[in-house]
């Protein structure tokens, strides 16, 4: 393996202490590091916790928030694991699940949760032997699959992720015409989600996704479009007071030029409506909402400089 791995081992340990030993060796062995547990000093499980020596003294809930620090140490190769034998995942690894999930950090289960009503995408049950072997071939971590009747609940699970910064991309998805107009045609969708007022396509960034990756897929996702990715446009944070802006989070705009070859626009449930229309006729007739018709005009005033060619 060419990148560093890490993980956090999870489970009951007043249940499962030795299955929890044996997955961090097996991870250990296998160059994968493990922030947490460190089998080294572990003396044993108290009501449920596992214990280091110089923790026998300590306030379990102190014990238990030291634990869910490491999740902070993961990086874009960090993981969580879940020792559950049987399903069983106990309370307080429970608790760390939520908070991992929150934090949008992987997390991946030996069993499928049986005492617990969590919401996991599919590819996420693996042995530890299952799971280094797909780490060890393909240098990366399995990627969640999503079923199309499961869309809603996934899209409910990730609105619950609230980290201090979002990324988003969107994209002014342009169609040349066959006329000899200099300015090209751009999509823009009407969507509850803005007030039903118009907007453009776009959406967060995944974990582990590149911004073209990322750009492309919601395009697809919302339009049924395919195409490729333009010129920068802007960078800006959301503008407060815009209808969707949420308090306390810093939620960037990555905004890209999509170029399309057609104009056959096969909505999502995300949107209500879409046109066609020229730049200029857009942004002096509909009603946009603010931060897209911050990324239009700046569109605009590049294709007028002759930037965007």
């Amino acid at each position: 393996m060419s990148s560093q791995f890490s993980c956090i081992v999870h489970g009951s340990f007043s249940k499962h202490f030795l299955e929890i030993k044996a997955a961090c060796n097996k991870f250990e062995e296998a160059g994968i590091e493990v922030l947490a547990p460190k089998n080294g000093g572990l003396v044993g499980g108290k009501n449920g916790f596992g214990l280091f020596k110089e923790e026998l003294d300590l306030d379990p809930r102190h014990v238990e928030l030291l634990y869910l620090h490491n999740l902070k140490r993961l990086g874009e190769n960090g993981f969580s694991y879940f020792v559950n034998p049987g399903g069983y995942i106990g309370i307080s690894a429970s608790y760390e699940l939520g908070i991992a999930q929150l934090t949008n950090i992987r997390c991946f289960f030996d069993h499928k949760p049986s005492d617990h009503p969590v919401y996991i995408p599919r590819k996420s049950v693996w042995s530890v032997e299952a799971l280094i072997d797909y780490i060890k071939e393909n240098n990366s971590l399995p990627l969640p699959l999503i079923s199309k009747n499961e869309n809603y609940i996934h899209k409910l699970w990730e609105g619950l992720m609230v980290p201090g910064s979002i990324v988003a991309t969107g994209a002014i998805i342009e169609y040349q015409p066959r006329t000899n107009r200099p300015e090209k045609e751009i999509l823009l969708v009407k969507t509850h989600k803005w007030g039903d007022r118009y907007s453009i396509v776009g959406g967060k960034v995944r974990r582990n996704e590149r911004l073209e990756q990322s750009l492309l897929r919601e395009v697809m996702e919302e339009t049924r479009l395919s195409g490729e990715v333009g010129p920068h446009i802007c960078t800006f944070d959301q503008i407060k007071n815009s209808g969707y802006y949420q308090r306390g989070v810093s939620h960037i705009f990555v905004d890209n030029v999509v170029r399309v070859k057609s104009k056959q626009v096969i909505l999502d449930e995300e949107a209500q409506d879409y046109l066609w229309a020229l730049p200029s006729e857009a942004l002096k007739y509909l009603d946009i909402e603010p931060n897209a018709r911050k990324t239009l005009v700046a569109y605009s005033e590049l294709t007028t400089s002759e930037v965007l060619i």
